[in-house]
């Protein structure tokens, strides 16, 4: 049995949520280098003054999802939930990050002033670890979520179509060149987890063995997107979408779920492994 305290979590979750949210990745710096369509001098000058200044990279600093992974002999010090929105909490506060999180989503809808509660899954995984991935979602990316469920006889250019046809021209509102993950099979609320998942770069065969890779779906899918020409801040310049990631899972007979999840160009995400 390992022991993990919860100071430990906090300080490494507290540094990854800092960084994905004032420090651009290197592939989308090393992508925007050689871009020279509009504001391609705001874009990257906005990269170095976020990083350099620990100034927010979007003004919109999400709605913070946490994907817990923890090895069956690990004993937590107190339930990492609380750990988890305390570090939100404090990291929103102190850095003046926007809190965009309302405490009820239809009567009130009053800011709860914290950026929490954050949305935590917890996962019992056969190993030794406590790894956590952090994914900080602004609101016009969450908005394109979409789920479909398909016949299950449905050929991938059917699947592909689908797809293009429920984003359509909305992708303009998530700040493009956006990542998309897409989560086939299992049932609906999983195809969910795995589209989410796939907005990572992550190898998740340790949290469920049967999840397969669509690599040559995945670029199909990128170049079918791309083709609306959106491009870039949705100024009709350069790639509309950065990346596609296809996640599948054994689904039943009669079921084919496929699930769409879209990050901005910025992908604020983070792996933290504690333990």
């Amino acid at each position: 049995m390992s022991f993990v305290t919860s100071k430990e979590i906090y300080r490494s979750v507290q540094d990854e949520l800092v960084r994905a949210n004032t420090k651009a990745r290197e592939e989308i710096r090393w992508y925007f280098q050689s871009y020279r369509g509009p504001f391609w001098r705001e874009l990257n000058e906005n990269f170095s003054v976020a990083e350099g200044e620990k100034l927010p990279l979007c003004q919109d600093t999400g709605i913070v999802e946490f994907f817990v992974f923890k090895g069956f002999r690990i004993q937590l010090e107190e339930p990492i939930e609380k750990v988890l929105n305390q570090c939100v909490a404090d990291v929103y506060s102190n850095f003046g990050f926007r809190k965009s999180i309302v405490c009820e989503p239809i009567l009130k809808r009053v800011n709860t002033g914290t950026n929490t509660p954050s949305v935590v899954h917890l996962f019992e995984v056969e190993t030794d670890m406590l790894e956590i991935y952090v994914l900080v979602k602004g609101g016009g990316s969450e908005n394109l979520t979409r789920l479909l469920m398909l016949e299950p006889n449905a050929e991938v250019d059917e699947i592909i179509a689908a797809v293009q046809s429920s984003l359509g021209m909305d992708i303009a509102n998530a700040c493009p060149p956006v990542h998309i993950g897409v989560g086939l099979g299992g049932t609906s609320d999983f195809a969910i987890l795995l589209s989410r998942l796939a907005l990572f770069d992550g190898d998740f065969k340790f949290f469920r063995p049967n999840i397969v890779e669509y690599n040559e779906f995945s670029e199909k899918l990128r170049e079918k997107l791309n083709s609306s020409r959106v491009g870039i801040q949705a100024l009709g310049y350069g790639d509309t979408v950065l990346k596609v990631r296809s996640l599948g899972f054994p689904t039943h007979i009669a079921a084919l779920p496929v699930a769409v999840s879209v990050d901005c160009f910025l992908n604020r995400i983070g792996r933290v492994k504690v333990r």
